[in-house]
């Protein structure tokens, strides 16, 4: 009989999906309206995507925010593209409506940067050791604090 107790493995990956939708639409609606309830709910939306970010970064590896992030830079990389080139030129080239293809792309352009910036803020956070609590054995050395251990 084995002592482990077998757990399954659960995906977070909907925490992303859910910043990635809160982030789209904030930058939307920032983006299409100059009034203050409009900004006030896009800026309500990118805190809860912030928040659905942090708590993705806290369940997963170092490993795992790194490749993640560095994945969303090209992704966001990618999609500027398409602003050089033009949004209503894309749209034209695409087959659909014109306005909501590039109400889409200005979306998926917002989602991009504001989730890659996330996770690569909290990727530092985590680098440098940026945790609640008490200080890291190296600081308390530094700062002169005695050990455990006897120096007998």
């Amino acid at each position: 009989m084995h002592d482990v107790i077998p757990t399954p493995l659960r995906s977070d990956r909907y925490l992303l999906a859910v910043s990635f939708a809160c982030f789209a639409v904030a930058g939307l609606t920032n983006a299409t309206v100059d009034a203050l309830a409009p900004t006030l709910g896009a800026t309500a939306l990118a805190v809860a995507g912030v928040y659905f970010v942090a708590t993705y970064a806290r369940r997963v590896s170092r490993r795992t925010l790194v490749s993640l992030s560095l994945a969303l830079w090209i992704g966001f990389l990618a999609v500027a593209g398409l602003h050089a080139v033009g949004l209503e030129t894309v749209a034209g080239a695409v087959p659909g409506h014109a306005e909501t293809l590039v109400h889409s792309l200005t979306a998926v352009t917002w989602g991009t940067l504001l989730i890659a910036a996330s996770t690569t803020v909290f990727l530092g956070f985590r680098e440098y050791g940026s945790t609640v609590g008490a200080d890291a054995p190296e600081e308390q050395v530094l700062e002169g604090e005695s050990s455990e251990y006897s120096t007998r």
